[in-house]
């Protein structure tokens, strides 16, 4: 497709948008003044990928659910980070660590919040940044929500890196992390990712009890003198609880496979 048939794709969306009940063919072709043809050829290919919808009786094109589809992940992060905001810097506050929210992305971990202290030395990650699922305890509590299958097709064996002497690098060891992780209600990254470094995560789950995003707090061990794994999990757990109460969540089981 050349960008000036993508420039009028756009035309034709844009112009839907504003038609609830939506248009027909020579009206959308009179509105962006293309030819009938063009239009017609143009809108059967965002049928085929469900983008447009054409009603029998009248023949009206609209909008299509594929775009529900299409922004439904963005908009529930956006309302995922607005609802989490005053929890992730109260988890900050009462743990005095750095804080993350994540969702699971194509098979990886997708940091989209981040809250930290001004005066934090290390710079851990940025919004945006991927991780991945196996090594990582927001990783694993976002698998939590995932049957065994469910897990063997997310995560790639081949792809499993050892990073430290303590990464899970088979798929099986993987498995039976994440039973654990979801029995216990949390997961943990006990220096898999880098020496030094522990972190504590448990999953968010929303309206229908699914698991769609975790939260988690790091910490360098060699500033701390006791372990505060218990600690913080009981914290990260108390969070994650209170951000699902938030998106909707009302009962006390995971809901996967």
């Amino acid at each position: 497709m050349s960008v000036q048939s993508i420039d009028r794709t756009f035309d034709i969306l844009e112009l839907l948008s504003h038609f609830e009940s939506g248009l027909s063919l020579t009206e959308i072709s009179e509105k962006i003044d293309l030819p009938k043809s063009t239009v017609h050829r143009l809108l059967k290919v965002l049928r085929d990928r469900n983008y447009i919808e054409k009603s029998d009786s009248p023949n009206m094109y609209r909008l299509g659910l594929a775009f529900i589809e299409l922004c439904s992940g963005l908009l529930n992060s956006l309302e995922l980070k607005t609802e989490a905001q005053v929890y992730l810097r109260k988890l900050m506050q009462q743990t005095g660590q750095v804080v993350f929210l994540a969702i699971q992305q194509e098979g990886e971990v997708v940091y989209i919040d981040k809250t930290e202290k001004h005066n934090e030395i290390r710079d851990y990650c940025f919004i945006g940044q991927r991780r991945p699922l196996y090594c990582t305890a927001l990783g694993k509590s976002l698998l939590t929500g995932c049957s065994d299958d469910e897990i063997r097709e997310i995560v790639d064996p081949a792809a499993m890196t050892r990073f430290t002497d303590n990464t899970i690098t088979d798929i099986d060891s993987l498995i039976r992390e994440v039973h654990i992780s979801r029995e216990r209600g949390y997961s943990i990254d006990n220096e898999e990712v880098e020496l030094g470094m522990k972190c504590v995560s448990a999953p968010i789950l929303d309206y229908r009890n699914m698991v769609i995003a975790a939260v988690s707090t790091s910490w360098d061990l060699s500033y701390t003198e006791e372990d505060v794994t218990e600690r913080n999990a009981r914290l990260v757990m108390e969070t994650a609880r209170s951000i699902s109460l938030r998106m909707g969540y009302r009962g006390r089981t995971f809901v996967y496979g």
